[in-house]
Protein backbone atom coordinates (compact mmCIF):
# COMPACT_ATOMS: atom_id res chain seq x y z
CA UNK A 1 0.00 0.00 0.00
CA UNK A 2 1.63 3.53 -1.28
CA UNK A 3 2.15 5.77 1.79
CA UNK A 4 0.15 8.90 1.75
CA UNK A 5 1.31 12.57 1.40
CA UNK A 6 3.15 13.09 4.97
CA UNK A 7 2.26 17.00 4.98
CA UNK A 8 0.14 19.24 2.66
CA UNK A 9 1.00 19.91 -0.60
CA UNK A 10 0.63 23.63 -0.44
CA UNK A 11 2.58 23.59 2.99
CA UNK A 12 5.86 22.50 0.97
CA UNK A 13 8.44 25.54 1.21
CA UNK A 14 12.19 25.77 0.46
CA UNK A 15 12.86 28.74 -0.43
CA UNK A 16 13.48 31.50 2.84
CA UNK A 17 10.64 34.26 2.58
CA UNK A 18 13.71 36.95 3.81
CA UNK A 19 11.24 38.99 5.53
CA UNK A 20 14.08 41.08 7.12
CA UNK A 21 14.76 42.46 3.51
CA UNK A 22 11.06 43.84 2.83
CA UNK A 23 12.02 47.16 4.73
CA UNK A 24 15.70 46.76 3.30
CA UNK A 25 15.64 49.24 -0.16
CA UNK A 26 19.04 49.23 -0.75
CA UNK A 27 18.67 45.81 -1.05
CA UNK A 28 15.76 45.01 -2.91
CA UNK A 29 16.78 47.55 -5.69
CA UNK A 30 20.24 45.17 -5.65
CA UNK A 31 18.26 42.14 -6.27
CA UNK A 32 15.96 43.49 -8.76
CA UNK A 33 19.21 44.73 -10.92
CA UNK A 34 20.56 41.46 -10.53
CA UNK A 35 20.71 39.33 -13.68
CA UNK A 36 20.19 36.06 -11.32
CA UNK A 37 17.13 37.09 -9.91
CA UNK A 38 14.21 35.32 -10.85
CA UNK A 39 10.59 36.69 -11.35
CA UNK A 40 7.05 34.71 -11.63
CA UNK A 41 4.28 36.35 -13.61
CA UNK A 42 0.88 36.08 -12.41
CA UNK A 43 -2.04 36.77 -14.47
CA UNK A 44 -5.91 36.50 -13.75
CA UNK A 45 -5.12 38.19 -9.96
CA UNK A 46 -6.30 41.65 -11.22
CA UNK A 47 -9.70 42.75 -9.73
CA UNK A 48 -9.70 45.94 -11.58
CA UNK A 49 -9.69 44.20 -14.54
CA UNK A 50 -12.10 41.16 -13.70
CA UNK A 51 -14.22 42.41 -10.63
CA UNK A 52 -13.90 41.02 -7.61
CA UNK A 53 -16.94 38.72 -8.33
CA UNK A 54 -15.47 37.06 -11.29
CA UNK A 55 -11.46 37.03 -9.63
CA UNK A 56 -11.98 34.00 -7.95
CA UNK A 57 -13.34 31.93 -10.94
CA UNK A 58 -10.71 32.96 -12.40
CA UNK A 59 -7.61 31.84 -10.44
CA UNK A 60 -4.38 33.80 -10.72
CA UNK A 61 -2.19 31.47 -13.23
CA UNK A 62 1.21 31.59 -13.51
CA UNK A 63 3.57 29.53 -16.77
CA UNK A 64 4.83 25.83 -15.97
CA UNK A 65 7.02 23.53 -18.36
CA UNK A 66 5.92 20.26 -18.44
CA UNK A 67 8.40 17.74 -19.68
CA UNK A 68 6.73 14.85 -18.65
CA UNK A 69 8.33 13.66 -16.10
CA UNK A 70 8.66 17.17 -14.00
CA UNK A 71 6.54 20.57 -14.49
CA UNK A 72 8.36 23.68 -13.00
CA UNK A 73 7.64 26.96 -12.88
CA UNK A 74 8.86 29.68 -15.78
CA UNK A 75 10.42 32.39 -14.48
CA UNK A 76 11.48 35.69 -16.65
CA UNK A 77 14.15 38.52 -16.16
CA UNK A 78 13.54 41.61 -14.30
CA UNK A 79 14.22 43.23 -17.27
CA UNK A 80 11.48 41.36 -19.06
CA UNK A 81 8.87 41.73 -16.33
CA UNK A 82 5.72 42.89 -17.58
CA UNK A 83 4.35 46.29 -15.35
CA UNK A 84 2.22 45.19 -12.58
CA UNK A 85 2.64 45.47 -8.57
CA UNK A 86 6.03 43.63 -7.48
CA UNK A 87 6.65 41.57 -4.30
CA UNK A 88 9.49 39.95 -2.96
CA UNK A 89 8.65 35.72 -2.10
CA UNK A 90 12.30 34.93 -0.70
CA UNK A 91 15.80 34.04 -1.55
CA UNK A 92 17.61 30.46 -1.96
CA UNK A 93 20.29 29.16 0.01
CA UNK A 94 22.32 30.58 -3.39
CA UNK A 95 21.25 34.37 -2.06
CA UNK A 96 19.27 34.39 -5.79
CA UNK A 97 16.29 36.49 -5.53
CA UNK A 98 12.61 35.56 -6.11
CA UNK A 99 9.83 38.21 -6.87
CA UNK A 100 6.37 38.03 -8.23
CA UNK A 101 4.94 40.35 -10.76
CA UNK A 102 0.85 40.79 -10.95
CA UNK A 103 0.70 41.47 -14.65
CA UNK A 104 -1.37 44.31 -15.35
CA UNK A 105 -4.36 43.46 -17.38
CA UNK A 106 -5.09 40.67 -19.29
CA UNK A 107 -3.41 40.87 -22.94
CA UNK A 108 0.03 39.62 -23.27
CA UNK A 109 2.08 39.95 -20.15
CA UNK A 110 2.57 35.91 -20.27
CA UNK A 111 3.45 36.41 -24.26
CA UNK A 112 6.09 39.00 -23.06
CA UNK A 113 7.27 36.75 -20.46
CA UNK A 114 8.60 34.20 -23.48
CA UNK A 115 6.39 31.15 -24.39
CA UNK A 116 8.29 27.86 -25.26
CA UNK A 117 7.28 24.27 -26.63
CA UNK A 118 5.82 22.68 -23.59
CA UNK A 119 4.96 26.09 -21.63
CA UNK A 120 1.48 26.40 -21.07
CA UNK A 121 -0.68 28.20 -18.37
CA UNK A 122 -1.93 26.62 -14.95
CA UNK A 123 -3.42 27.54 -11.92
CA UNK A 124 -2.20 26.69 -8.28
CA UNK A 125 -4.84 24.04 -7.40
CA UNK A 126 -3.51 22.44 -11.25
CA UNK A 127 0.21 22.49 -10.60
CA UNK A 128 0.66 22.52 -6.73
CA UNK A 129 0.22 18.91 -6.31
CA UNK A 130 3.40 18.18 -8.96
CA UNK A 131 5.65 21.05 -8.08
CA UNK A 132 8.89 20.35 -6.17
CA UNK A 133 8.48 21.76 -2.45
CA UNK A 134 11.00 24.92 -3.38
CA UNK A 135 7.97 26.07 -6.38
CA UNK A 136 5.14 24.67 -4.75
CA UNK A 137 5.74 27.30 -2.00
CA UNK A 138 6.39 30.38 -4.21
CA UNK A 139 3.88 29.96 -6.31
CA UNK A 140 1.42 29.56 -3.00
CA UNK A 141 2.91 32.78 -1.51
CA UNK A 142 2.67 34.38 -4.86
CA UNK A 143 -1.09 33.62 -5.11
CA UNK A 144 -1.92 34.67 -1.77
CA UNK A 145 -0.22 37.87 -2.02
CA UNK A 146 -1.49 38.66 -5.64
CA UNK A 147 -5.40 37.63 -4.07
CA UNK A 148 -4.75 40.40 -0.87
CA UNK A 149 -3.39 42.73 -3.44
CA UNK A 150 -6.63 42.21 -5.52
CA UNK A 151 -8.98 42.61 -3.01
CA UNK A 152 -7.48 45.75 -1.15
CA UNK A 153 -6.49 48.53 -3.53
CA UNK A 154 -8.72 50.65 -0.72
CA UNK A 155 -8.43 51.23 2.93
CA UNK A 156 -11.06 49.41 5.22
CA UNK A 157 -11.07 52.68 7.30
CA UNK A 158 -11.69 55.54 5.10
CA UNK A 159 -11.97 54.42 1.78
CA UNK A 160 -8.76 56.01 0.38
CA UNK A 161 -6.67 54.20 -2.13
CA UNK A 162 -3.92 52.01 -1.14
CA UNK A 163 -0.15 51.65 -2.26
CA UNK A 164 2.05 48.75 -1.70
CA UNK A 165 4.73 49.12 1.07
CA UNK A 166 7.71 46.00 2.11
CA UNK A 167 8.14 44.86 -0.69
CA UNK A 168 4.56 43.82 -1.37
CA UNK A 169 3.42 42.49 2.28
CA UNK A 170 2.04 46.04 3.59
CA UNK A 171 -0.64 48.27 1.79
CA UNK A 172 -0.44 51.76 3.45
CA UNK A 173 -3.45 54.28 3.16
CA UNK A 174 -2.80 57.55 1.07
CA UNK A 175 -4.98 59.23 3.32
CA UNK A 176 -4.22 57.89 6.67
CA UNK A 177 -0.84 55.77 6.93
CA UNK A 178 -2.62 53.09 8.41
CA UNK A 179 -1.11 49.63 7.60
CA UNK A 180 -2.82 47.08 6.44
CA UNK A 181 -1.28 43.30 6.10
CA UNK A 182 -2.06 40.44 4.35
CA UNK A 183 -5.10 38.63 6.16
CA UNK A 184 -6.03 34.99 6.39
CA UNK A 185 -9.36 33.60 7.68
CA UNK A 186 -8.55 30.24 9.82
CA UNK A 187 -11.05 27.33 8.51
CA UNK A 188 -11.07 24.22 10.10
CA UNK A 189 -11.02 21.01 7.97
CA UNK A 190 -12.59 17.71 9.48
CA UNK A 191 -12.20 14.05 9.23
CA UNK A 192 -15.19 12.64 11.47
CA UNK A 193 -14.88 8.77 13.00
CA UNK A 194 -16.41 6.23 15.14
CA UNK A 195 -16.44 2.67 14.95
CA UNK A 196 -19.72 0.57 14.36
CA UNK A 197 -20.13 -2.95 14.33
CA UNK A 198 -16.56 -3.43 15.07
CA UNK A 199 -14.89 -1.35 11.82
CA UNK A 200 -13.94 1.78 11.99
CA UNK A 201 -16.00 4.51 9.40
CA UNK A 202 -15.36 8.26 8.31
CA UNK A 203 -17.79 10.42 7.35
CA UNK A 204 -17.64 12.07 4.23
CA UNK A 205 -20.09 15.02 2.97
CA UNK A 206 -21.51 16.03 -0.75
CA UNK A 207 -21.91 19.80 -1.27
CA UNK A 208 -25.15 20.54 -3.94
CA UNK A 209 -22.76 22.86 -6.08
CA UNK A 210 -20.62 20.01 -6.94
CA UNK A 211 -21.11 16.48 -9.47
CA UNK A 212 -23.42 13.99 -7.74
CA UNK A 213 -20.30 11.98 -7.17
CA UNK A 214 -17.54 14.38 -5.34
CA UNK A 215 -17.41 14.17 -1.50
CA UNK A 216 -15.09 15.36 0.77
CA UNK A 217 -14.46 15.57 4.91
CA UNK A 218 -16.26 19.14 6.38
CA UNK A 219 -15.18 22.39 6.91
CA UNK A 220 -15.87 25.78 8.02
CA UNK A 221 -14.82 29.48 9.10
CA UNK A 222 -13.81 29.43 12.70
CA UNK A 223 -16.16 32.31 14.10
CA UNK A 224 -14.91 35.17 16.82
CA UNK A 225 -14.37 34.44 20.16
CA UNK A 226 -13.96 30.48 19.59
CA UNK A 227 -11.45 28.57 19.77
CA UNK A 228 -10.41 26.03 16.78
CA UNK A 229 -11.15 22.96 18.90
CA UNK A 230 -14.96 24.37 19.26
CA UNK A 231 -15.00 25.36 15.82
CA UNK A 232 -14.79 21.78 15.04
CA UNK A 233 -17.51 20.57 17.24
CA UNK A 234 -19.71 23.24 16.05
CA UNK A 235 -19.40 22.90 12.47
CA UNK A 236 -19.90 19.32 12.56
CA UNK A 237 -23.13 19.71 14.14
CA UNK A 238 -24.53 22.33 12.31
CA UNK A 239 -24.01 20.51 8.78
CA UNK A 240 -24.23 17.00 9.90
CA UNK A 241 -25.92 16.48 12.97
CA UNK A 242 -23.33 14.30 14.16
CA UNK A 243 -21.79 15.22 18.00
CA UNK A 244 -18.21 14.88 18.14
CA UNK A 245 -15.88 14.80 21.10
CA UNK A 246 -11.76 14.70 21.33
CA UNK A 247 -10.91 16.87 18.31
CA UNK A 248 -6.96 16.20 17.38
CA UNK A 249 -5.27 18.82 15.28
CA UNK A 250 -3.39 16.97 12.45
CA UNK A 251 -1.43 19.86 10.29
CA UNK A 252 -2.35 23.33 8.70
CA UNK A 253 -2.22 24.10 4.80
CA UNK A 254 -2.38 27.57 3.37
CA UNK A 255 -5.30 27.97 0.81
CA UNK A 256 -5.26 30.94 -1.02
CA UNK A 257 -8.61 30.62 -2.68
CA UNK A 258 -9.02 33.58 -1.65
CA UNK A 259 -7.33 33.83 1.50
CA UNK A 260 -7.88 30.70 3.75
CA UNK A 261 -5.40 28.71 5.90
CA UNK A 262 -6.78 25.27 6.34
CA UNK A 263 -6.76 23.47 10.30
CA UNK A 264 -7.05 20.06 9.43
CA UNK A 265 -8.54 17.58 12.88
CA UNK A 266 -9.98 14.58 13.62
CA UNK A 267 -13.08 14.10 15.74
CA UNK A 268 -14.48 11.11 16.98
CA UNK A 269 -18.52 11.05 16.24
CA UNK A 270 -20.43 10.07 20.06
CA UNK A 271 -24.19 10.72 18.77
CA UNK A 272 -26.81 13.07 17.38
CA UNK A 273 -26.65 16.95 17.95
CA UNK A 274 -28.88 19.65 16.20
CA UNK A 275 -28.30 20.39 12.81
CA UNK A 276 -28.96 23.68 11.87
CA UNK A 277 -27.65 24.26 8.11
CA UNK A 278 -29.23 21.90 5.68
CA UNK A 279 -27.94 23.74 2.88
CA UNK A 280 -23.85 23.06 2.69
CA UNK A 281 -23.79 19.34 2.93
CA UNK A 282 -26.57 17.34 1.30
CA UNK A 283 -25.59 14.17 1.50
CA UNK A 284 -23.24 11.70 3.86
CA UNK A 285 -21.84 8.39 3.98
CA UNK A 286 -20.43 6.75 6.83
CA UNK A 287 -17.70 4.56 4.97
CA UNK A 288 -15.21 1.65 6.54
CA UNK A 289 -11.60 1.42 4.79
CA UNK A 290 -13.00 -1.19 2.73
CA UNK A 291 -15.87 0.67 1.74
CA UNK A 292 -13.90 3.78 0.59
CA UNK A 293 -11.65 2.30 -1.26
CA UNK A 294 -14.00 0.04 -3.20
CA UNK A 295 -16.61 3.24 -3.80
CA UNK A 296 -13.48 5.51 -4.97
CA UNK A 297 -11.87 2.85 -7.31
CA UNK A 298 -15.36 2.31 -8.86
CA UNK A 299 -16.40 5.88 -9.26
CA UNK A 300 -19.44 6.08 -6.86
CA UNK A 301 -17.35 8.38 -4.51
CA UNK A 302 -15.36 10.91 -6.24
CA UNK A 303 -12.19 12.16 -3.64
CA UNK A 304 -10.33 16.08 -3.20
CA UNK A 305 -7.40 16.10 -5.35
CA UNK A 306 -4.14 15.75 -3.98
CA UNK A 307 -3.60 19.37 -3.64
CA UNK A 308 -6.42 19.47 -0.67
CA UNK A 309 -5.37 18.68 2.72
CA UNK A 310 -8.52 17.16 2.78
CA UNK A 311 -6.96 14.53 0.60
CA UNK A 312 -4.37 14.00 2.88
CA UNK A 313 -6.95 13.43 5.92
CA UNK A 314 -8.83 10.83 4.25
CA UNK A 315 -5.24 9.19 3.35
CA UNK A 316 -3.93 9.51 6.86
CA UNK A 317 -7.31 7.77 8.16
CA UNK A 318 -7.09 4.96 5.22
CA UNK A 319 -3.37 4.15 5.81
CA UNK A 320 -2.24 4.52 2.19
CA UNK A 321 -3.26 6.23 -1.36
CA UNK A 322 -6.92 5.80 -2.37
CA UNK A 323 -7.59 5.61 -6.30
CA UNK A 324 -9.53 9.01 -8.42
CA UNK A 325 -9.11 12.63 -7.68
CA UNK A 326 -11.30 15.67 -8.91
Amino acid sequence: MDTPDPTPLLSRSAVDMAGHRRGDQEWLDKAWADPATRVLVLEGGDATTYGWRNLLARQSRALVRDEGDRVGLVYTGTAQAPPGERFLLGADAEGRAYFAVLAQGASGAFDRAGREPGVREASLREAGAVLDDAEAGLLTHAVALANWHAAHPFCPMCGGPTRTSAAGHVRICEREGTEQFPRMDPAVIMLVHRERDGEEQCLLGHNPAWPENRYSVLAGYVEPGESLEQAVVREVAEEVGVAVEDPRYVSSQPWPFPRSLMLGFTARAVGEAERTDAEEITDVQWLSRRELHAAAESGRVVLPGRVSIARLLIEQWYGGRLPGAW
